[in-house]
């Protein structure tokens, strides 16, 4: 299969260039169509122009009996589906046998989040005065206060910080852009990070970095840097939960919805794509609104 190796890294290069995917997502589908070139070797299909509609639901198939999740095959169903479609534009191949395949109904699971009193306790949890100390408290104050990606996070530089008029310019997926405010408390941990722990670490390092988070090298902190310490607070704050740093993005998205902003807003400020993934979060409002009904109601 070396052509179609070939095949596979121009589709690549399209979903890098063209497309302008995410690292992450690119990946899962460079993953989703090696796991379908295993499924052709073991079933002796040599070439991508012999794959059928009876050899795609061998496939499917296989994937129910080795269990996966709904999701997983409806991701790798868009995986090879976009795959073929692509190869039919370069006109390697005459059909796209994914293009009637069924998707499963994705199963829908409710983003977990932090009550308010809990992302106070998690503040309150910072007593260190150190230049790691000062970064660990901007990260999550900026992340809670504009409900940013991590990905997005590790990416800023000092200038996309507007101090003037209280805004951050957030490059997302697909790489669209977008301005969102800043409140006062994570301007105010910024201001105290950039004014001297930012500059205490800059010195560790061998060279000058526009990144705005540093490790304690001096170098630009990554995503993956970045999850560790939010889970490092979260144990310093004795929170008794799991809380990975997505969970501070979905607390943003339902204290706003919580506090009556309008889910448009919300979908813009999270730089969603489409409003049906926003919409997940009035789920979680509605399940808040029973909780506080039952419990303060006197005849609930």
């Amino acid at each position: 299969m070396k052509v179609e190796e070939g095949w596979i890294r121009a589709f690549i290069r399209y979903l890098q260039v063209e497309k302008n995917y995410s690292l992450h997502t690119i990946n899962h589908y460079e993953r989703d169509i090696e796991h379908f070139c295993q499924f052709m070797d073991e079933h002796t299909c040599h070439s991508f122009t012999d794959v059928t509609q009876l050899f795609v639901r061998s496939y499917l198939t296989a994937l129910h009996e080795q269990s996966y999740k709904r999701n997983s095959v409806a991701r790798k169903i868009s995986a090879m589906r976009s795959f073929f479609h692509f190869l039919i534009r370069e006109k390697h191949i005459d059909q796209n046998v994914f293009a009637q395949t069924h998707l499963p109904k994705k199963s829908m699971k409710l983003p977990t989040f932090l009550y308010e009193e809990e992302m106070l306790q998690l503040f309150e949890a910072f007593s260190g005065e150190g230049p790691l100390d000062f970064r660990d408290r901007a990260i999550l104050e900026l992340i809670y206060a504009t409900g940013m990606r991590v990905s997005e996070c590790s990416q800023l530089i000092v200038s996309d910080i507007d101090f003037h008029i209280g805004t951050v310019f957030v490059t997302g997926k697909g790489r669209k852009e977008r301005y969102i405010p800043v409140g006062s408390f994570a301007i105010d941990a910024l201001s105290e990070y950039l004014n001297d722990a930012r500059v205490n670490l800059l010195k560790k390092g061998n060279g000058e970095t526009k990144h705005l988070f540093l490790n304690y090298r001096g170098g630009p902190l990554s995503d993956r840097s970045i999850r560790t310490i939010v889970s490092k607070r979260v144990q310093q704050a004795n929170l008794h939960q799991h809380v990975r740093p997505h969970d501070l993005r979905h607390s943003f998205a339902t204290h706003l919805l919580n506090n009556g902003a309008d889910l448009r807003v919300v979908q813009e400020l999270l730089g969603h794509e489409q409003l049906s993934t926003t919409q997940i979060y009035t789920h979680v409002t509605k399940d808040r609104l029973r909780d506080v009904y039952k419990n303060h109601h006197p005849r609930a």
